[in-house]
């Protein structure tokens, strides 16, 4: 509905986007103090997710007033720096291929679950992710080496 009203006004399409995301996230917010540690910093490093805190903030003024979900994200945004939020990757489909994955849809799956295991602080290195991919997912035979089961590392 915002796309089309914003369309109709001829705003301009990074705006259209920006209104897009703000609709589509604000309810986002009354789950932030229950979400996993790698569901939390993604939503964290959002594009200019500064606008997305400050209407989180003005719809709780305006309405119940209770502002304890913006505070603790107040407090994680200081509390966590951007390398944290966005760490480099520990593993990328380079590496997959060089030990005998093959490319296609599941390399998205294996790579945010890794990102999500570093994100957690479950994967700090390299060799690590590279070990744990390993084992999580089905050895070299020439098919494709995803399986979905999903596994906290050791």
């Amino acid at each position: 509905m915002a796309r089309d009203i914003l369309t109709r006004l001829r705003c301009p399409n990074q705006e259209i986007a920006l209104v897009e995301a703000l609709v589509a996230n604000h309810l986002r917010f009354k789950d932030v103090q229950g979400m996993r540690a790698s569901t939390l910093k993604r939503f964290l490093r959002l594009d200019r997710f500064e606008e997305h805190l400050e209407l989180h903030r003005l719809d709780c003024i305006a309405s119940h007033r209770n502002l304890a979900n913006y505070e603790f994200v107040k407090a994680q945004l200081a509390a966590l720096p951007p390398e944290a939020l966005k760490p480099p990757r520990l593993v990328t489909g380079h590496d997959l291929i060089a030990r005998g994955y093959l490319p296609g849809p599941a390399f998205a799956r294996i790579l945010k679950q890794v990102e999500d295991a570093q994100l957690e602080g479950w994967l700090r290195d390299r060799e690590a992710a590279l070990g744990w991919v390993e084992e999580h997912f089905a050895p070299p035979d020439g098919a494709p080496r995803y399986s979905p089961k999903r596994t906290r590392p050791a």
